[in-house]
């Protein structure tokens, strides 16, 4: 049951998740780079080097900012109902 009623919770926290890890990635592109935007691999501009390097930065924090705030949201969502909505 518990899996059931954190569904809507589990929506809003990837939502919310996807913006911050979108937000920290062009920071880090920023700093790193020195460029406002990160290389589309569609965009010829940019070498494959600098495409790929891009694609490797937001795969490892999109993937570490899900888990955090996934983690965090089901935490609270425990201590609110008494029930982990996981297993």
């Amino acid at each position: 049951m518990a899996k059931l009623a954190y569904r809507p919770v589990g929506l809003a926290v990837s939502l919310g998740s996807a913006a911050i890890a979108g937000r920290v990635v062009g920071l880090i592109w920023k700093k790193l780079s020195d460029e406002d935007e990160i290389p589309d691999a569609l965009d010829a501009q940019y070498t494959v080097g600098k495409v790929l390097a891009a694609a490797l930065i937001q795969a490892g924090v999109f993937a570490i900012v899900q888990v955090l705030v996934n983690r965090g949201g089901a935490k609270v969502f425990e201590r609110l109902t008494g029930s982990w909505p996981g297993n």
